[in-house]
């Protein structure tokens, strides 16, 4: 079995998706985004660096993109995932993909969620870093220990040894030196304006939350893995709840690709710009086929793969 997996903010870059700007789908679902948006998408994403690395374009610019790979996918292949599942940001398009969210929608929600995300924590006042070589158990016990009061906790579980934490710039400092100490291998800061899946996050949740009230979601007709609890959501209500918990609780990766696999998948297709969730889900995963869907060549050796035809 197939499941698709859409990644988060990070995996943006300038003129991503160079080798698919010339299909007709792309061209169609970058206009499609710009129409709901008000201004051109495609044009940020090739020639404004500084703007598809701030928050409020950076989610439509790589929800975008990885809905444009996605239906250039279905149009030449005909092969739809089993299941779906995103990292953080990420889930917004498996939801698109599952016909749970509409396209537009979604594109305007996700600048919304951006936007709310920002003005939650002035500039400078938090930071996120990533643990290297220390258990989960090591790294919240890290955190623990160097909050002093302050505000710093496990955000990303990403992969066996690779845990992303978030909060207050100090106590973030604090415990990447505490990690340390404890035996992790590197601790570096990640260049991020917004210190996402920590409680500094929970003013954005609570306005997404009465967002949510008047935005309708339908019954994915994908099933869907959910960041949050690593758990299948196809109530609106649940889904909603899933998608507010997610902005300040830690995104469940390692369980949620545990998960996937206890369902029979065997396959983890990588689709928007980037390749970070392959590399994740190779460490994840002991025997499985993996591969994304960012250029010409992911594409072609997906179209050629005997175990993803038909």
């Amino acid at each position: 079995m197939i499941a698709f997996v859409f990644p988060g903010q990070g995996s943006q870059k300038i003129n991503m998706l160079h080798d698919f700007y010339h299909e007709p789908i792309v061209k169609e679902t970058f206009f499609e985004a710009s129409e709901a948006l008000g201004f051109d998408l495609l044009n940020l994403i090739q020639y404004d660096e500084t703007k598809l690395n701030q928050t409020e374009f950076t989610q439509p610019a790589i929800l975008a993109a990885s809905i444009a790979l996605y239906r250039l996918w279905i149009v030449e292949t005909g092969v739809e995932a089993n299941y779906l599942a995103g990292h953080s940001l990420g889930e917004y398009a498996a939801l698109v993909a599952a016909d749970a969210l509409d396209f537009p929608d979604a594109i305007k929600l996700v600048r919304l969620r951006g936007q709310l995300m920002q003005e939650a924590v002035p500039a400078g006042k938090g930071a996120m870093a990533v643990i290297l070589g220390l258990d989960d158990r090591g790294v919240i016990n890290a955190c623990e220990q160097a909050a002093q009061g302050g505000i710093v906790s496990a955000a990303n579980f990403n992969a066996p040894g690779q845990v992303v934490i978030a909060g207050e710039t100090l106590a973030v400092n604090r415990a990447m030196e505490t990690a340390k100490v404890m035996g992790a291998k590197r601790a570096l800061l990640i260049p991020v304006s917004v210190p996402s899946h920590c409680l500094l996050m929970h003013s954005a949740a609570e306005k997404l939350a009465q967002y949510f009230e008047t935005f309708s979601i339908k019954k994915p007709k994908i099933k869907v893995i959910h960041n949050v609890d690593a758990s299948l959501h196809e109530d609106s209500a649940e889904i909603k709840l899933a998608l507010v918990k997610q902005l300040d609780q830690p995104v469940l990766w390692v369980k949620s690709m545990q998960t996937l696999e206890a369902l029979g998948v065997n396959t983890f297709v990588e689709c928007g710009p980037g390749k970070v969730l392959t590399g994740l889900n190779k460490r994840i995963i002991a025997e499985g086929h993996f591969f994304n869907l960012e250029d010409q060549a992911g594409f072609l050796e997906g179209r050629s793969a005997s175990w993803i035809k038909k």
